[in-house]
């Protein structure tokens, strides 16, 4: 299908629900994202890492990793990982089975940050998006988003 004007393209329902999903996206972003550097001095992308992190668990988690799931080139997530280690929130240490890979663990301090972040974190998430919606709507959002969001992973190029 082409479209014949650009009203009729900008109100088509493909459309307008992308938007509406990037606008929802982007403002929550805006407003939790300054919550979290207000409150602990971290940006949301930092935050982030701090999540991927700590559910790599001990084993760590290659820089490359980070930047599949951030969508990062290797470079980007380098430079977070830089930022968050200047903080005190991660460290960085060679594979045992691979010198020339680099394994992101939390830090004791990064824990503790990503601890007392993370409910302030849930509460705005509650604020914000699911006290809006029935028990039912945002579980229906969940699964959906989460649905959405694999398919687009699947797609997605490995990240240079």
């Amino acid at each position: 299908m082409e479209f014949k004007s650009g009203q009729e393209a900008s109100n088509d329902p493909r459309v307008l629900v992308f938007g509406r999903l990037l606008g929802a996206a982007n403002r929550l972003e805006y407003l939790l994202g300054r919550d979290l550097e207000q409150g602990f001095g971290i940006s949301h992308s930092i935050f982030e890492l701090l999540l991927l992190a700590a559910r790599a668990g001990d084993e760590g988690l290659p820089v490359r990793d980070i930047a599949q799931a951030r969508v990062l080139t290797s470079g980007g997530a380098t430079r977070l990982v830089q930022r968050a280690t200047a903080l005190g929130l991660v460290d960085r240490q060679n594979s045992i089975s691979d010198a020339r890979i680099q394994l992101i663990r939390l830090t004791d301090h990064g824990e503790g940050v990503l601890l007392r972040a993370s409910t302030r974190h849930a509460e705005n998430i509650e604020k914000y998006m699911l006290n809006l919606l029935t028990p039912t709507e945002a579980k229906v959002l969940g699964s959906a988003l989460k649905k959405v969001s694999k398919n687009a992973a699947q797609e997605l190029p490995n990240m240079p």
